[in-house]
């Protein structure tokens, strides 16, 4: 399958981890997220968006990837616009690299909302700073994960959801509805192999893995 690693221009930790699930993917940078082009050791293909947080510096410094320039009145954000650029060349696979953090709190919601409706169109799709990671429930599958024993972690919500089933979890749960904006499925642990079921709704298991050592 077709990886893309999308630089966003949220916070960022290079692990081994992280490296490990880059490794092998083509890389697209969305406006500031090319700052951490350097750092985990890339040449992005492409660099897009409206280049309104891009210092001058940054820019002169990667001179040599191709750009794509978008007006800042815009009806997109540059992480759309990012994901749609890696959508045309074929990807199946997206890693959200610099999803969770940064200073503006809209948009990163908007990467896990954008998440779960990628998913949902049948691309695999994962969000990680290097210290978190999100991976999108789709309902009807079980999702298997390959986090370690004690790993923290939350089944984060955007809806009523119906059927949930947790297994190897400190707090397992059998075919249990939530209700939207019930903290139950806060602040779990991993007990085992961890797999989650979701018969209806939309929801993310985001987790700390406990080996995100900085490289």
């Amino acid at each position: 399958m077709t990886r893309f690693a999308l630089l966003l221009g949220g916070d960022l930790v290079v692990t081994p981890r992280l490296s490990r699930q880059l490794a092998g993917a083509r890389v697209i940078a969305a406006d500031s997220g090319m700052r951490h082009a350097t750092a985990l050791g890339v040449t992005p293909e492409l660099w897009t968006g409206d280049f309104d947080s891009v210092e001058e510096g940054l820019r002169a410094h990667h001179a040599g990837v191709p750009m794509e320039i978008f007006p800042p009145e815009k009806d997109q954000t540059d992480g759309e616009i990012a994901v749609e650029a890696a959508l045309k060349r074929g990807a199946r696979e997206l890693v959200l690299v610099g999803a969770f953090g940064g200073e503006r709190a809209d948009h990163a919601y908007l990467h896990l909302a954008a998440a779960l409706r990628i998913a949902g169109e049948g691309v695999s799709c994962l969000l990680t700073s290097g210290v978190q990671e999100g991976v999108p429930l789709l309902p009807g599958c079980e999702t298997e994960f390959d986090f370690e024993d004690g790993t923290l972690f939350s089944v984060l919500a955007f809806s009523d959801l119906t059927g949930l089933t947790l297994s190897g979890a400190k707090w397992p749960l059998q075919d249990r509805f939530v209700p939207f904006g019930s903290s139950l499925t806060l602040s779990n642990e991993v007990r085992g192999a961890l797999t989650a079921r979701l018969a209806q709704g939309r929801a993310l298991v985001v987790a700390r893995p406990t080996s995100h050592y900085a490289l």
